[in-house]
């Protein structure tokens, strides 16, 4: 199918890009209408037949199996190395259940204001043998830097590293070196892949990771709350796990995972959605008035950004009613962050990017208002 066929076939598919320019799978995805079918279809078996019939355990599996096996697909492993969790925060704290602590054993969380670092801290509020370390190499600019500034923060002590494939900025860190300097001084890995996994190339099996947490709501356009867990060899694989979920939502999960590999398929995802992200990098370096906190070398599809002179949460609402993006922020960071997915357009990346390059030349006072729309027979103000 010719490319603009093609993308315009799959925004049919994604009935919420018609609400703005969306720019949040950061933060959640839009959902496949395949996706939102399927799951109402088994919520309606259920309300119409019940769910506790004996027949219902074994169908339950299978749909769990189903989930773990479009997973796996999507990291080119097997499906024994898949567990479903309950969203990649889960996974996250399983992974930091697997292992044996001693006490005056280390924790390592890299990026102090990271999602994985704040389960981190959680775990160890409720263990009295597990210290938490934090290491944020800033902004994660250069990959020796990262690299050796976590290497430096490892202590002898240090059991478990966890750090992001990709950072809440949106740079892609060097997680096979890192993983590799982590093993060499006695250090398990487990890896944040919540803003990776559908968003770049990931072969689990070749990241050097121990434990891979996967999120189901955000590139891989699943529903919200649920995830997986990958699992690397000698770190006791083989346990799906018990049936504990919205059965719905495994079933979403499993289509969407299944829609992006067979459907849309994933080596035209993610060149499609690197390139764009690349040029939205250039679009967005290149006004005045704009830091883009991203490094350019290291993107994958989230970038973030700063406007002068604007808080980042009154120029995301500005942005939000002028041209209806739709996107997300980094708070600690003050900044805008914009998920670019394989389903935009350039046409709306660069109505986006003059939106932002309108804001700015101005500041929130001196902004031009509005244009508004009369409607004949009101008196409007």
């Amino acid at each position: 199918m010719p490319d603009a066929e093609k993308v315009a076939a799959v925004r049919q598919a994604l009935p919420a890009l018609s609400a703005g320019i969306y720019l949040a799978t950061g933060e959640v995805g839009p959902l496949p209408a395949e996706t939102a079918a399927a799951m109402d279809e088994y919520a309606g078996r259920e309300l119409r037949t019940g769910r506790g019939h004996p027949d219902d355990v074994a169908a339950g599996r299978e749909r769990v199996d189903e989930a773990r096996a479009g997973v796996a697909a999507v990291l080119a492993t097997d499906v024994e190395a898949i567990t479903l969790t309950h969203g990649a925060s889960d996974a996250l704290r399983r992974a930091i259940d697997a292992v044996d602590w001693r006490p005056g054993d280390r924790l390592l969380a890299v990026g102090r204001d990271e999602p994985a670092t704040a389960v981190a801290r959680a775990a160890a509020a409720t263990r009295t043998r597990m210290i938490v370390d934090a290491v944020d190499p800033p902004q994660f600019a250069d990959d020796a830097a990262t690299a050796t500034a976590i290497a430096a923060a490892l202590a002898p002590s240090t059991r478990l590293l966890v750090v992001p494939h990709v950072a809440a900025t949106g740079a892609r860190l060097p997680i096979g070196q890192i993983a590799a300097t982590a093993h060499e001084r006695g250090a398990l890995v487990a890896v944040d892949g919540a803003q990776a996994v559908g968003a770049i190339g990931v072969m689990a099996d070749e990241t050097g990771a121990d434990y891979y947490a996967i999120a189901g709501e955000k590139w891989l356009l699943g529903p919200e709350g649920i995830g997986a867990l990958w699992t690397g060899p000698g770190q006791g694989r083989g346990d799906a796990g018990p049936i504990e979920f919205h059965r719905p939502s495994i079933v979403g999960f499993a289509r969407s995972c299944g829609w992006l590999s067979m459907y849309v398929g994933l080596p035209w995802i993610l060149e499609r959605g690197g390139a764009l992200t690349r040029t939205t990098a250039d679009r967005l370096a290149a006004i005045d008035g704009v830091e883009l906190l991203t490094p350019r070398s290291q993107t994958a599809t989230l970038l973030a950004f700063r406007i002068s002179g604007w808080p980042a949460e009154a120029a995301l609402a500005e942005l939000g009613s002028r041209v209806f993006a739709i996107a997300g922020l980094v708070r600690s960071a003050d900044a805008i962050r914009v998920g670019v997915g394989f389903f935009s357009t350039e046409d709306e990346l660069e109505r986006f990017a003059r939106a932002v390059e309108l804001l700015a030349g101005h500041t929130p006072a001196t902004l031009p208002p509005k244009p508004r729309l009369a409607i004949l027979g009101q008196d409007l103000p």
